[in-house]
């Protein structure tokens, strides 16, 4: 037996040891284009519901373009072309008449880089439960405390909600764009590299948030970190040049992983 790849990941939850496992997001056959050049090829993944979902894979394999299929941002100001089925919960979110805005306050995202609105944080968090049209403050005050307190930031927030969200610090920023996605209730958080902009404590805070938002939410996380792959996800998938390598539990993976690329791209081989 092969030596492991990466020291004490996190290990595999009963749920799936028993073979318990709900799918929420499934990818079949899907191929994406963007003008001029093929991003994703013959992808087959299945994502498990209330479970964190790690992303890997060398720059420009496409995984950012695998998690925004999934809230269809990567269409907005490009012509793209989706071959396959990107479905959750079993409904093709490709299909004809798919409601966009409804779509993506199911599915909610965290970028690389915190991106507030320039407005107060009660408003970045409120913005979302009003473009769905809640409106009078007594309904909209306990979803930003809620929200808030749900991304570990309602301490430090709490006596300057009307202050700019551009004050905050970079780690304190992320934890709001965290809150304004959860506000909306969401049923899949994807975080595109959320820590790669944050220094160590910060990152440290966002990961206990991760493991605190599985138990409610189905995160799937894009990150370059192996280490924090290791440490957040319950199962790990490899891109490479567009296409699916392998995706198994993050213990599998990172210990014994099935193809020799990728044991070759997490020990730093490649990549």
């Amino acid at each position: 037996m092969r030596s492991p790849v990466l020291s004490a990941p996190r290990p595999a939850r009963a749920a799936a040891q028993a073979g318990e496992t709900a799918w929420k997001v499934s990818f079949r056959e899907v191929s994406f284009f963007y003008p001029g050049r093929q991003a994703l090829s013959g992808i087959n993944l299945e994502v498990p519901a209330r479970r964190v979902t790690a992303i890997i894979g060398p720059s420009g394999c496409g995984k950012s373009t695998l998690i925004k299929s999934v809230n269809r941002i990567a269409e907005i100001g490009t012509e793209i072309r989706v071959q396959g089925t990107v479905s959750i919960d079993g409904r093709d979110i490709y299909a004809p008449g798919t409601d966009l805005v409804d779509l993506r306050r199911r599915v909610g995202m965290l970028f690389q880089k915190p991106n507030p609105f320039p407005k107060s944080i009660r408003d970045n968090v409120a913005f979302g439960p009003r473009l769905h049209g809640i409106t009078r403050p007594a309904d909209l005050e306990p979803i930003v405390e809620r929200s808030l307190r749900q991304a570990a930031l309602w301490d430090e927030a709490r006596d300057r909600l009307d202050s700019s969200a551009l004050e905050l610090s970079g780690g304190q920023q992320q934890r709001l764009c965290l809150a304004r996605v959860l506000a909306v209730d969401p049923e899949v958080i994807l975080m595109d590299e959320p820590c790669s902009a944050l220094d160590p404590i910060s990152t440290a805070r966002i990961e206990e948030l991760i493991e605190e938002l599985r138990e409610r939410y189905t995160v799937v996380i894009v990150t370059h970190n192996m280490q924090q792959a290791a440490r957040v996800s319950d199962r790990t998938a490899f891109l490479l040049n567009g296409q699916l390598v392998e995706v198994d539990e993050t213990e599998k993976i990172f210990t014994t992983p099935s193809d020799r690329r990728t044991e070759d791209y997490i020990t730093g081989r490649f990549g």
